[in-house]
């Protein structure tokens, strides 16, 4: 009987095991593309992705006119997504990518550090966005390594010669696109970037016009073949897929060829997911593109280490959220700190810092200020007896983390 009950034992365990889904998970963005764009094509794709999940507008730049406010150009909106932080932290300013600050790892180093045996993939036009944002092998990424990639078609100018109207960056997409639907179909990485480039040459090059209006349908189409795929691995394999897709800016008012500024226009984007469960948050119209981090962190069971989750500046647009729209003000020694209570139960920490130690690879010192109940809503912290210009505070609650920092002239 004993040994009976061991080996129905041992086909529960194996069973259990068996029916737990992998997860996986693929990011694409698409380059310069305003919400209001995209909200008047016919992106059929799109939005068959968008029934199962959901779409909404987000925006990027970080806090306009604060410390976190965040050029809208194209490198650094892929490095927002990647680190789930604005320039202030990820420090990367240009499309230059001059100094990346790698103390704030991206979602593929965070993959990597927790389970090394899973695969990761890039896909793209722009050879830096894997070795200078993803860090491919460099020492200050503890040589992480993209297990696929298929990048730097640019530079190939016999396959494909470089026409005035660069059209040749939409062969490059193709090619991308296919690219990355052949490898997830067949090789099932755990997570993939997927970067498609034409939309943004036609808006630079024609502004709100009928080419670029056609490149965001061709776009749709190249999107589509990456998700074929995913489903594909859903439908053959015990695999549970998540899909987002952004862009990592919009164009300016006047003509749509420009951006890098902070008018609306410029910083509202959206979002496209098939994920499931997803919050008040996600459609609040509040989110933004460093929010896609921590959601996939979530999905794939990404285990984030603490000093890292009081740096994120995305929370999660899917599951339970204790707390949104952190506030802080100075005045005279005290913080008046105010916050959007999710939760009608529960309590929250809210943790202080005078120091920047993280930003150069160290340790910041928090000292636990208070605990208030979430529904409170609002708080004031003396500080008369830490005086300081610069001010780190991170409110821990049972389901998110939010931060903001203080800067004193």
């Amino acid at each position: 009987m004993k040994r009976i009950c061991i080996l129905l034992l041992a086909v529960c365990i194996s069973t259990i095991v068996f029916a737990q889904k992998k997860k996986k998970a693929v990011f694409i963005i698409v380059d310069g593309i305003p919400a209001d764009v995209l909200e008047k094509i016919n992106t059929p794709m799109l939005d068959s992705i968008a029934k199962v999940g959901g779409y909404s507008r987000i925006h990027v730049g970080g806090e306009k006119g604060g410390y976190s406010q965040t050029p809208t150009i194209s490198a650094v909106g892929y490095n927002s997504l990647l680190t789930g932080t604005w320039v202030n932290k990820h420090n990367v300013w240009d499309n230059d990518i001059a100094a990346p600050n790698y103390n704030y790892p991206t979602i593929f180093r965070l993959l990597k550090t927790q389970s090394p045996q899973k695969k990761i993939a890039v896909f793209s036009s722009w050879l830096d966005n894997r070795t200078k944002l993803a860090g491919d092998g460099l020492p200050a990424t503890q040589q992480l390594k993209v297990d696929y990639h298929f990048d730097g078609l640019e530079l190939d100018t016999v396959t494909y010669p470089h026409d005035r109207e660069k059209k040749y960056m939409n062969r490059i997409d193709e090619a991308v696109a296919g690219k990355a639907a052949d490898c997830i179909q067949n090789e099932s990485p755990d997570l993939s970037w997927v970067y498609l480039e034409y939309t943004d040459d036609m808006g630079h090059r024609y502004g709100d016009s009928k080419q670029f209006y056609d490149a965001v349908e061709l776009m749709d189409k190249q999107v589509g073949r990456v998700w074929q795929a995913v489903q594909y691995r859903m439908k053959h394999f015990n695999e549970d897929w998540q899909i987002y897709i952004t862009t990592d800016h919009g164009r300016d008012a006047a003509t749509g060829k420009g951006h890098g500024g902070q008018s609306e226009r410029e910083r509202t984007t959206w979002i496209v997911t098939n994920a499931k469960g997803l919050n008040g948050y996600f459609k609040s119209g509040k989110a933004a593109i460093v929010d896609i981090m921590p959601s996939i962190a979530s999905f794939m069971d990404i285990s984030i280490p603490k000093e890292q989750l009081m740096e994120i500046d995305g929370i999660s647009l899917t599951g339970n959220l204790s707390v949104t729209e952190m506030d802080v003000r100075y005045e005279n020694g005290t913080i008046l700190l105010n916050w959007k209570g999710v939760a009608n139960k529960g309590k929250l920490k809210v943790w202080l810092s005078t120091s920047n130690h993280y930003k150069t690879g160290g340790k910041d010192q928090y000292e636990l200020m208070q605990t208030v109940p979430t529904q409170k809503g609002k708080t004031i912290i003396n500080v008369k007896e830490k005086p300081s210009a610069f001010y780190k505070l991170v409110i821990e609650a049972p389901h998110n983390f939010l931060n903001r920092w203080i800067l004193i002239p």
